[in-house]
C-alpha cells in the first residue's frame, strides 16, 4: 500500500491513514506520518485502538521529534485465520499521545477491509455400518470460514444400488457454527441368504447458493469422506444347515421310523388279542371250576374268599396306613404334641411287636413359630436336637433306613420356651409341634 503523508502538530486539522485490505492469516501494512510543528522537542506514543487492536501493531510504538521534523510509522495488520474475524469492514484507529501536551491527543482513523475465506470441516461417524436394508450415519459439519455459507452434500457410489437422504439437506451455517446432519443410506432389495454385501461410497461437502459467483472451499485438495454400508443377509448361513438337518430328520421319520413304530404297535396289538390256551384245572367254557371244591377257598360271611395257607397275603405287616413294599410294608405315623409355656413334654410312637421299623423320612412342623428346643430319638439313639425358632417345616431323609426294633419308640421331647403366633394372628396359649415319621415296617417272624 502507498501511504499518504499526514502531519501532527498543534492546530493541525487531522491525521489520515490510508484504507487497507487484508486476508485472514496474512499480513498487510499501512503507514502514518507524524510531524512536530511545535517549538519544543516532543515525544509521541502510538497505540492501535478499536476492533483491530488485538492483531495490529505500530512500529515503532514511540517517536521523538525535534521542532519542525516528522517521522513515518508502520501499522502492521496480522488478523488470524479464524471464524471470529468476520469478513467485511472494520474501523482502525491509532491514538497519538504527545508527552508534553497530553491534552492534544488525536486518534486518526481508517477502514480495514477483511477478505473472505472459506473452509468447511466435516466428519462422518461411523465410517462402517451394518444392516439389512438401511444404515444411519451422523455427519458433523463446521464452518471454519469467516462468512455465512450454505452447505450441500454430494454422495458418490459406483452403481445405483444405494439411495441417500440427508436431514437437513442444505444447512446454512454462520462463521464458527456447527451442525449435525443425519445421513440415511438404503439399498433397493434385501439379501436373503449368503455372505454380507459391502457397498462402499464417498461423501463430498461443498458450499451451495443462488449467488452468481460462489467462493469455493479453499481446501480443494481435501479428498471426500470414504464410508461403507455392509448389507447383511436376512437369514444367516447356519439357518440353511439347520433347515436341511430338520428336513432330513423329517424325511427319515416318515420313511423309516414311523413305519417301524406302526408295525411294532400292530404286532403288539395282535399279540394282545391272541386267545390264551386253557390250562388243566382252570375254568371250562361253562364258567365252572373242575373238581368238587373240597380243598379250595371258602367264602367268608362278607363275601370275600379266605385262603387256607399260612402264606396268604404275603410276608408284610400293615399298620393300616401303608402299602406293601418288598418283604415289608410302607408305613407312617404322626406324633401330635402340645405343651404349655415353660413345660417339657414327650410324644412317642411305638413299633409293633415282632416287627422292625426302617425309618427313611421324617418331617417336623412348627407351624406356630414356637420358641424352644425339640429332641428326636429312635429308641435309645438320639437323632437330632434343634431349636424351634430356626424353622417352620423341616425334613430329613436317609437312603439307608434307620432300623428301630419292636417295642422301641420314636420319641420327640419338646421344651416350650415361648408359644408362637399362628396364621390367625392371635398368639397361642401353648406350643404345638407335629412329627411325621415314614418308612418300611417288616415282620421279624410269621
Amino acid at each position: 500500500m502507498t501511504p499518504s503523508a499526514a502531519s501532527y502538530g498543534p492546530g493541525a486539522p487531522s491525521l489520515d491513514i490510508p484504507a487497507v485490505t487484508v486476508a485472514p492469516g496474512s499480513t498487510a501494512t499501512t503507514s502514518l506520518t507524524v510531524r512536530n510543528d511545535s517549538d519544543i522537542v516532543e515525544a509521541y506514543s502510538l497505540e492501535v485502538v478499536g476492533d483491530c487492536a488485538s492483531w495490529a501493531t505500530v512500529e515503532p510504538p514511540r517517536v521523538s521529534l525535534y521542532p519542525g521534523t516528522s517521522e513515518t510509522v508502520t501499522i502492521r495488520l496480522e488478523p488470524p485465520r479464524s471464524p471470529e474475524i468476520r469478513a467485511g469492514e472494520l474501523p482502525l484507529g491509532v491514538r497519538v499521545l504527545p508527552t508534553e501536551h497530553p491534552d492534544a491527543v488525536q486518534v486518526p482513523e481508517t477502514t480495514v477491509h477483511i477478505e473472505e475465506f472459506h473452509e468447511l470441516q466435516t466428519e462422518l461417524a461411523p465410517r462402517r455400518r451394518r444392516g439389512w436394508l438401511r444404515g444411519r450415519y451422523k455427519l458433523a459439519v463446521r464452518n471454519q470460514g469467516n462468512t455465512p455459507v450454505q452447505v450441500g452434500f454430494t454422495p458418490g457410489q459406483a452403481g445405483e444400488e444405494l439411495a441417500f437422504a440427508f436431514n437437513p439437506a442444505e444447512p446454512k451455517l454462520e462463521p464458527g457454527e456447527s451442525v449435525e446432519v443425519g445421513l440415511r443410506v438404503r439399498t433397493g432389495k434385501p439379501v436373503w441368504f449368503g455372505s454380507p454385501v459391502v457397498w462402499p461410497f464417498t461423501l463430498a461437502t461443498a458450499e451451495t447458493g443462488d449467488q452468481d459467483e460462489t467462493q469455493p472451499d479453499e481446501t480443494p485438495d481435501r479428498p471426500p469422506l470414504d464410508a461403507e454400508f455392509v448389507q447383511i443377509s436376512v437369514f444367516p448361513k447356519w439357518l440353511l444347515a439347520v433347515l436341511a438337518a430338520l428336513l432330513a430328520l423329517l424325511l427319515a421319520w416318515f420313511m423309516l421310523v414311523r413305519p417301524a413304530v406302526r408295525s411294532a404297535a400292530k404286532e403288539a396289538a395282535n399279540e394282545a388279542v391272541q386267545p390264551r390256551p386253557t390250562l388243566p384245572g382252570e375254568q371250562g367254557g361253562n364258567g365252572q371250576t373242575p373238581g368238587n371244591g373240597s380243598g379250595g377257598a371258602s367264602a367268608s360271611p362278607d363275601g370275600q374268599g379266605q385262603g387256607q395257607g399260612s402264606g396268604a397275603g404275603g410276608d408284610g405287616t400293615s399298620t393300616g396306613d401303608g402299602t406293601t413294599v418288598g418283604d415289608g410294608q410302607q408305613s407312617s405315623a404322626t406324633i401330635d404334641l402340645k405343651s404349655s409355656g415353660g413345660e417339657t413334654k414327650t410324644g412317642t410312637y411305638k413299633v409293633p411287636e415282632k416287627s422292625v421299623f426302617g425309618v427313611t423320612d421324617i418331617v417336623v412342623a412348627n407351624f406356630q413359630g414356637d420358641e424352644g428346643v425339640m429332641t428326636i430319638s429312635f429308641g435309645d439313639r438320639k437323632i437330632t436336637t434343634i431349636a424351634l425358632e430356626t424353622f417352620r417345616n423341616q425334613d430329613y431323609h436317609w437312603v439307608t433306613p434307620i432300623k428301630i426294633p419292636a417295642n422301641n419308640t420314636v420319641t420327640i421331647e419338646v421344651t416350650c420356651a415361648k408359644p408362637g403366633t399362628p396364621a390367625t394372628g392371635r398368639r397361642s396359649q401353648g406350643c404345638h409341634e407335629v412329627l411325621n415319621v415314614s418308612g418300611v415296617v417288616s415282620r421279624t417272624e410269621q
